[in-house]
Formats: structure tokens, C-alpha cells, sequence
């Protein structure tokens, strides 16, 4: 008896439209944001006018940095940018003393971020006092490994996030 012989194909290359699919599903998965959310950022980019030798790559990938859920993440304070997103809505932070129940909202410069003190006494904070003594946070957030208060120093370089992401790829899929 044969065998029947399994002939294996070629992978087709994926389509100019398949690849900006692919990179806009890879970064809007990423930074776990829903498809409006997403493309609204985009567009704002897009929109604006940007001067100076800043690319809109840059701004765009500024915006996100942005958020105090990614803040959050960004800090060693919680492990995924879901986990993040849940403690803010869950009210744990404050952003210059005011306390905030929004995932999207933009920091600035300067802004310190901290938790509300009724929850610091919580189980899942005292475990992350012990974790984060370990965690080394990117340049630009500067926090304070005791009190858990993040400060947002700067603004983060594309080279220092490393995304493999080609963003002008996302842009010329929303500008169809």
C-alpha cells in the first residue's frame, strides 16, 4: 500500500494591504486598545500638524506612551497593559493628587502619578512593593520604589521602545 504524497505549498507573500492589516492588529493589540479608540488616534495624528524634524510616527507612538494605563505598565507596577488598564478604572491611581478612573487619560510632563493610600494597604501592593525593587523603569519615568509615585520625566524615543512595528505601514492603511 502507498502513502499519498502531501505536496507542500508555498506560502503566498501576503498582499500590500494584508501587511498594513497585519502591523496596525500587531500595535492595536499591543497596547490593548479597541478598534475606535485606535483609529481615533491615528487620525488625530494624522490630522495635526507637526513641525520640526519630529516624524508623525513619533507623535503617534508619543500619544500612546502616553496613557496612564501604559504609564502604569511602563512603571513595573502591573505586569500587562489589561492588568493596568483594570487598576486605573479601578480607581488605585491618582494623577497630582486628583484621582482618576480613566485608562486613557493623557500625562504630561511632570505629572506624578501615585497611589490612592487606601489601597496601598492591599494585598496586591505590598506584593508589588517587594517585586518592583528589581524592575529597572525606562529613562523617561522616574518612580520611587518605596511610595510607589511615578513622575513622568520626558517623552520616549522610538529607538528606545524598540517597536517592531513599522507605523507608516498603520497610516496608509487608515488613509484609504
Amino acid at each position: 500500500m502507498q502513502k499519498a504524497v502531501v505536496r507542500k505549498r508555498r506560502p503566498t507573500p501576503l498582499s500590500e494591504y494584508g501587511r498594513q492589516l497585519a502591523q496596525k492588529q500587531e500595535l492595536r493589540n499591543q497596547y490593548n486598545l479597541k478598534e475606535h479608540q485606535f483609529a481615533k488616534y491615528v487620525k488625530e495624528t494624522l490630522a495635526k500638524k507637526i513641525k520640526g524634524d519630529v516624524t508623525a510616527a513619533q507623535v503617534f507612538i508619543e500619544r500612546l506612551e502616553r496613557r496612564l494605563d501604559n504609564i502604569v505598565f511602563r512603571s513595573g507596577i502591573a505586569d500587562t497593559r489589561s492588568h493596568a488598564r483594570q487598576m486605573v478604572s479601578h480607581g488605585h491611581f491618582m494623577v497630582n493628587g486628583k484621582r482618576t478612573r480613566i485608562p486613557s487619560y493623557e500625562t504630561h510632563v511632570g505629572n506624578v502619578i501615585s497611589v490612592v493610600p487606601s489601597a496601598l494597604g492591599r494585598t496586591l501592593f505590598k506584593n508589588i512593593l517587594l517585586k518592583i525593587k528589581k524592575y529597572n523603569p525606562p529613562a523617561w519615568l522616574e518612580v520611587n520604589k518605596e511610595t510607589l509615585e511615578i513622575t513622568r520625566k520626558g517623552v520616549p524615543s522610538l529607538q528606545e521602545l524598540g517597536l517592531a512595528v513599522e507605523v507608516p505601514l498603520i497610516f496608509e492603511f487608515y488613509s484609504r
